[in-house]
């Protein structure tokens, strides 16, 4: 099997989530907010003010024993676009 063929197999197979989803920086490039390194920043300055902040309460409760269904309940009602919940 050729690399190409293999690598293209793996992708979709690769236990990824949200290490590897942008966080919807590729819209943000698309609409011209982010065009260079100081925008680039800005962008995840405002995604870890907002987003991580969010995500570091959840987590801060699952360390606690906060109940893991009530959880993901709670971050879905905080993640509004179902394409975004799907990969949080």
């Amino acid at each position: 099997m050729s690399r190409a063929a293999l690598l293209l197999l793996a992708d979709g197979r690769f236990p990824a989530g949200g290490h590897a989803h942008s966080g919807g920086v590729e819209a943000a490039i698309a609409h011209k907010a982010v065009h260079d390194t100081g925008s680039l920043e800005a962008f995840c300055r405002g995604r870890l003010h907002t987003t991580g902040l969010t995500m570091a309460s959840l987590a801060a409760a699952a360390a606690a024993g906060v109940d893991p269904l009530l959880l993901d309940d709670a971050a879905d009602a905080r993640t509004p676009p179902r394409a975004s919940r799907a990969v949080a």
